[in-house]
């Protein structure tokens, strides 16, 4: 059988893959999506940030969101011994979205690959890609096989491997490698949160600190129901026996902020567990592909970055693609992998500032600084390519002088109060 002819192959049906399928869609080109996994399937990333918004919107897929009635996201509550952080989307230093939704993963992606199949885009559930050849042109034949184990092979002036956890193209040229973020752990599950209103801010993620490496987040769902993880060093759990329930239960006994709150709460499901998935890659780009989304680097759950990247990567990667079927020379380095890379590291300061404490000292503060905090507001909502922001431009320094400033401002008013402790706030 002769190979079926597109212009560009999408691996993965997530929203790495629909955003850039679509944008490629919009400008006229033969699109097709692979998708290893039957929808609607479960994954975590929940809690979308307001940055992405607008790469939805670009790909013509935000009304597909809206209609699923998501809980709307205003914010971002840190919480630490009682003391609460609180960030609104709507006091950020960068002009853009204001709010952002809480998502149950798989009707939020279901939802963008539905929409995009709604443009003309097919895209072919359990569809596995086993092989790929390259030509000289950057062109391609993609091998793939169906869930009944029948193979056919597919003609692509170009692939956008949007695929994820998949990493389809990584490991089958053998370009992996090790992320420097040390390995963590993740235990969650969804609960029916009928206790809800002893929340403070029910619209928002809260993030909790259990102990300096250890968080929890609490993100809200519209339906009533509320997403609870524990994240840390994989040793922490160590100390939880017993079924992955009775663990989950004895985890949330051991929180204060929430044990009243969860206690003998229905879970939903046996609580899951997933772990060292920080990961990163040799290059983002190649003789006709690109990847996108977690394919690239995923770092860590903290911020809810996952997502953001996935479909800004996309939104940037689709229009570099729609230009170069068009003739053009794109220098990939510079528009692509370069631009990514801003974001990735400036998101990687602000997850190594969080596990080592430099965030804590930022985030519970006596009197912030309100210019500063709508800095980091910006970073928090996503917008993390915004270099007029000194939070953003200096990512790697920033946040390590302000953690300065504030220790040895504390410490002056300490010697200043005769060394005794500030009142209980």
């Amino acid at each position: 059988m002769q190979p079926e002819q597109i212009d560009v192959l999408v691996i993965g049906a997530g929203p790495a893959g629909t955003v850039a399928a679509s944008i490629v869609n919009q400008a006229g080109y033969k699109v097709k999506i692979v998708e290893k996994m039957k929808f609607p399937r479960f994954v975590i990333g929940e809690s979308l940030l307001p940055r992405c918004m607008e790469a939805l919107e670009e790909a013509g897929l935000l009304e597909n969101v809206l209609q699923q009635g998501f809980q709307r996201k205003t914010g971002a509550k840190f919480v630490r011994d009682g003391v609460i952080c609180d960030y609104s989307f709507s006091d950020q230093f960068t002009n853009g979205w204001d709010h952002a939704y809480q998502v149950t993963r798989a009707d939020f992606d279901k939802a963008l690959a539905d929409g995009v199949q709604e443009k003309g885009v097919p895209v072919e559930y359990e569809t596995t890609v086993t092989a790929i050849h390259f030509n000289p042109d950057g062109s391609s034949t993609i091998t793939v096989e169906d869930a009944a184990g029948n193979t056919k092979e597919i003609f692509a002036r170009f692939i956008i491997d949007g695929s994820g956890y998949g990493r389809v193209i990584p490991r089958l040229f053998g370009l992996d490698k090790p992320s420097n973020l040390p390995p963590r752990k993740a235990v969650f599950v969804h609960i029916k949160d009928v206790n809800r209103q002893m929340d403070d801010e029910p619209d928002r993620i809260t993030i909790v600190v259990h102990k300096p490496d250890v968080w929890v987040w609490i993100i809200p769902f519209a339906t009533g129901i509320t997403s609870v993880g524990f994240v840390g060093d994989p040793s922490f759990f160590e100390k939880y026996t017993g079924t992955p329930e009775e663990q989950m239960r004895a985890l949330i006994a051991d929180e204060p902020y929430i044990a009243k709150r969860m206690e003998g709460i229905e879970f939903l499901w046996e609580p899951r567990v997933l772990q060292s998935w920080s990961a990163t890659t040799e290059k983002f780009y190649g003789n006709g592909f690109v990847l996108t989304g977690n394919v690239t680097e995923f770092l860590d759950p903290v911020f809810s970055s996952g997502v953001t990247l996935a479909t800004v990567s996309s939104q940037i990667a689709g229009k570099l693609v729609v230009r170069h079927l068009k003739g053009e020379n794109i220098d990939w380095n510079k528009e692509y992998t370069e631009v990514m890379m801003q974001g990735v590291n400036t998101f990687r300061s602000y997850v190594m500032g969080w596990y080592d404490t430099t965030l804590h000292t930022i985030f519970f503060a006596d009197n912030q600084d309100p210019d500063v905090k709508r800095m980091i507001c910006s970073v928090l909502a996503g917008y993390v390519w915004d270099t007029d922001n000194p939070y953003v431009k200096n990512h790697d320094t920033a946040l390590k002088k302000l953690a300065k400033t504030i220790n040895l401002r504390d410490s002056i008013t300490y010697i200043n109060n005769g060394f005794k402790d500030p009142e209980p706030q």
